[in-house]
């Protein structure tokens, strides 16, 4: 079988490897170089602490799962040392309190831990008084441009051949197979499409007259990520606190993400110096040796974010002929989506996709939208 798969992110190059697995024969095409959308602003924290609804939660713990199975191995992309939850103010605390509790109550890893347990995992950590502590020992964190190296090698290393520069124009399917038009104005034919272009999905499913809709940037998908100069702090783990998000970033690098600066974020503007001087001041309460920081880079990324809030996948066109993968969650499922997806366009049935079939939207059955306000322990 003959797979074009549009978009060499994290999740593209996962869906390549997953369909060479299977032995089909796959063009992986990206408009410009892999792993330059959203795969290079990511968080990357492999969890789900917060996902809803329920199938949903199911769905991203499976995934977490895949991730140790894939890893099991060796794999230099992968740190599964868990994530340390620090609250300190009332809500956070009572916060905390109710999600350890539905999480434990569906088997999610979960334990309540003391200060000087929570010290003992990160030495560096700035204990306030007030603060209460939760660990997340199954969760984990990823380089995501390591991920994304694990996944593209091993779909070349089954004959994939991955082209840059390659932008989709127009897609055409039909009961025989589907035809893409790209903008160099050369044509590229398969047997089937999968389209994971991310924040783009929308006008790529455009360009099969199809209707899969994204949220525009705006307040829910876009985020400042930081990354420090190397610091002589001690860190190992996610560590998410109420004002705070941070993770190693390789180097003696931490990544800062900050919930309630995105809301000012625009990605077709250069961020403020002041939110990167702000960034700074809270890393500096959360963790010890870190006065002399200094940002290297602070970037807006754009998460990829279904209409509903939930991840499309399934076949798109009367032909199913076009497959789309789309999800805000793109690192966590990418391990299990490589065999979900392949599973599916081989003419299988996923356990796992058939709540987001991207008809939803046609049809009426997409759930209510809502988007509330971030809290502590999200991304």
């Amino acid at each position: 079988m003959r797979i074009a798969v549009i978009g060499a992110g994290v999740v593209g190059a996962a869906v390549a490897a997953g369909l060479g697995r299977r032995g089909a024969q796959v063009v992986l095409l990206d408009r410009g170089e892999p792993g330059g959308g959203t795969t290079a602003t990511t968080v990357a924290w492999i969890n789900s602490n917060k996902k809803e609804p329920d199938h949903y939660f199911a769905f991203n713990h499976a995934a977490v799962r895949a991730h140790h199975a894939l890893a099991a191995g060796g794999g230099d992309w992968f740190f599964p040392t868990g994530n340390l939850e620090c609250a300190v103010t009332p809500e956070h605390r009572e916060w905390l309190a109710e999600r350890v509790g539905k999480l434990r109550a569906r088997g999610y890893p979960v334990r309540r831990v003391t200060a000087d347990q929570a010290r003992a995992l990160e030495p560096d950590l700035i204990r306030p008084e007030a603060a209460e502590y939760a660990f997340f020992p199954e969760e984990a964190h990823a380089q995501p441009i390591r991920l994304l190296g694990r996944f593209l090698g091993e779909a070349r290393d089954l004959g994939a051949r991955v082209e840059t520069g390659a932008e989709v124009r127009a897609i055409a399917s039909s009961s025989t197979g589907v035809t893409l038009a790209l903008g160099d104005g050369r044509t590229v034919s398969a047997d089937v499409a999968v389209t994971c272009a991310g924040r783009w999905t929308q006008e790529v499913a455009a360009s099969a007259g199809l209707t899969v809709p994204m949220l525009d940037p705006g307040p829910v998908t876009n985020a400042y990520v930081g990354v420090t100069s190397a610091v002589p702090a001690r860190l190992s783990r996610m560590l998410t606190t109420g004002r705070l998000n941070l993770r190693p970033d390789g180097g003696g690098r931490i990544l800062l993400h900050a919930l309630d600066l995105d809301e000012a974020a625009d990605p077709a503007a250069e961020p403020p110096p002041a939110i990167g001087a702000e960034m700074l001041d809270r890393l500096s309460r959360v963790l010890e040796s870190t006065w002399g920081a200094r940002l290297e880079r602070l970037r807006v990324g754009v998460r990829a974010m279904p209409a509903d809030g939930l991840t499309i996948a399934g076949f798109a066109d009367e032909h199913a002929r076009v497959y789309v993968v789309a999800t805000h969650s793109g690192i966590t499922l990418s391990a299990l989506l490589a065999e979900e997806v392949a599973v599916e366009v081989h003419g299988g049935e996923s356990a796992w996709l058939g709540p987001y079939r991207p008809g939803r939207f046609r049809d009426g059955t997409a759930g209510p939208v809502s988007f509330a306000a971030r809290r502590p322990g999200e991304q």
